[in-house]
């Protein structure tokens, strides 16, 4: 068999969609897991759309992703270049659309804008075949003249045109659905259509992997292959990704595309995990993949057919699995910026090793940690909790109590405060959560926290734990309402 060659094709418009992500990571895997070549094209013929700087983005992404390309436009190996703009100042485009005149598979076209709208006014949705009754002599006499035109494809209006799919099968459409698609554009540039297909031929592309919004053109690029008389690759179209309510995902999500959630505090590793599994199932019920993992597991026949949903949920409990995985010291070094944004007293490590495991994305950190810095006023109806069998008096009573004996003990290390309160629930023959919630709320003024009390008030110290336990006190005590 030849080698397995595939290649992502991304147009410089911005961001990198999550579609596009997954686009290329399947195209990634497809040729990795046959230990194949992985090919970058910039697909730049559409000049009105391209953002400056978007190319740095594509190359970006690509890296902190993993998925390093084998050949493009910074690795050439003989199939560049790797740039369709430059590709087209080569003239290769036109090279070809020319022997598919010359084959009678296309033609010129010199129809304006008012005959195309008076086209649409009568509501003929196709091409009417118009200019392919020119004479020979007319359409020199026009290009002599320098008329504009546009090159057409050449399409039958009788029979039907079946293509296959891996993933959707045998897929046949009706000729007469088939417009005579433009292949080169008035400005000179080719159309996506024409020049993807011409350069995968030229670059020996075996398996294409597109989203299924261009199953409906597949048919129109069958016949140029034909035309050519080249070899069909293989067809890979991966299913649409929907939002929760089954709707198209667009900018507005906020996490349509993979820097808007990075920005969100999402790790890569994560993500690219995530959307390996938009349309694509293993044949475990295993979840969490690395990149080299994924390449031994990948089969791109277990792609389906119906719209994968971006469950947002599912991606936050994926994220928080990978940042319980993570090395300590790498946790904290991404953790840090976001504790100082709200603490700056404490030791950043200690509060880093308590969110770790009790976080999803990043930015869950700072909600989770703000009471170190400040007390945060507070209810005492914080106090009661039922299940803990616990309110205002026994709490008050507790806090009583705990106060001096934790105004003896000098070693605030959670071990040694956990000691402390195991020894005060025993000889209380009370369960753990009677004391240890007072405790917290008194340390941390809220509902919910990372950690448990001891762990709290390791970070905060003696002094600091014993003013924050004395103010409970005051304010079960009545003597303060809310600070």
């Amino acid at each position: 068999m030849s080698t397995v060659r595939t290649r992502f094709a991304p147009s410089p418009t911005g961001r990198m969609h999550v579609g596009n992500l997954r686009t290329a990571l399947y195209a990634y895997l497809t040729a990795k897991h046959e230990g194949g070549d992985f090919l970058l094209r910039i697909e730049d013929t559409d000049q009105e759309r391209l953002l400056e700087g978007a190319v740095d983005i594509i190359y970006r992404t690509l890296k902190r992703t993993g998925l390093i390309h084998d050949e493009g436009p910074d690795k050439e190996k003989g199939f560049g270049p790797y740039v369709q703009s430059e590709r087209q100042r080569k003239g290769i485009y036109l090279e070809y659309a020319k022997k598919l005149i010359e084959k009678g598979k296309a033609y010129y076209c010199f129809c304006d804008k008012e005959r195309l709208g008076s086209l649409k006014e009568k509501e003929i949705a196709l091409y009417d075949k118009h200019c392919l009754s020119l004479s020979k002599e007319e359409v020199k006499d026009n290009l002599d003249k320098g008329k504009p035109y546009v090159i057409r494809q050449n399409n039958p209006r009788e029979g039907s045109t079946t293509f296959h799919d891996e993933i959707y099968g045998d897929i046949t459409v009706d000729n007469t659905e088939l417009d005579d698609m433009i292949l080169i554009k008035s400005d000179g540039y080719p159309t996506y259509n024409f020049a993807n297909v011409v350069d995968d031929h030229l670059m020996g592309i075996t398996h294409v992997v597109r989203g299924n919004e261009y199953l409906s053109s597949s048919p129109k690029y069958n016949r140029l292959y034909e035309a050519f008389g080249w070899e069909v690759p293989v067809y890979i179209h991966c299913p649409l990704i929907t939002d929760e309510e089954h709707k198209k995902l667009s900018k507005r999500s906020g996490h349509a595309s993979y820097e808007d959630l990075i920005e969100q505090g999402f790790l890569t590793e994560a993500v690219v995990n995530f959307v390996a599994l938009l349309g694509w199932s293993p044949n475990s019920n295993k979840e969490i993949f690395s990149l080299k993992e994924l390449i031994e597991e990948f089969d791109y026949h277990h792609i389906s057919k119906s719209p994968a949903v971006f469950d947002y949920t599912k991606l936050k409990w994926m994220n928080g699995e990978y940042l319980k995985a993570m090395d300590m010291e790498d946790f904290h070094s991404m953790a840090e910026p976001y504790i100082k944004e709200v603490v700056t007293k404490y030791d950043t490590r200690k509060i880093a090793a308590l969110v770790k495991s009790r976080i999803e994305i990043l930015p869950d950190i700072k909600e989770q940690i703000d009471f170190f810095q400040e007390l945060p006023s507070y209810n005492t109806n914080l106090y009661v909790h039922k299940k803990m069998k616990t309110n205002e008096e026994t709490s008050l009573e507790v806090l009583r109590e705990l106060k001096p004996l934790l105004e003896e003990e000098e070693d605030y290390s959670n071990d040694a405060l956990y000691a402390l309160l195991s020894s005060y629930v025993e000889k209380k023959g009370c369960k753990n959560g009677y004391v240890m919630w007072p405790v917290r709320t008194a340390v941390s003024g809220k509902q919910v926290t990372a950690g448990v009390a001891t762990e709290i008030m390791e970070i905060l110290g003696k002094e600091e734990s014993l003013k924050r336990i004395e103010k409970g006190i005051q304010l079960l005590e009545g003597k303060e309402t809310a600070y």
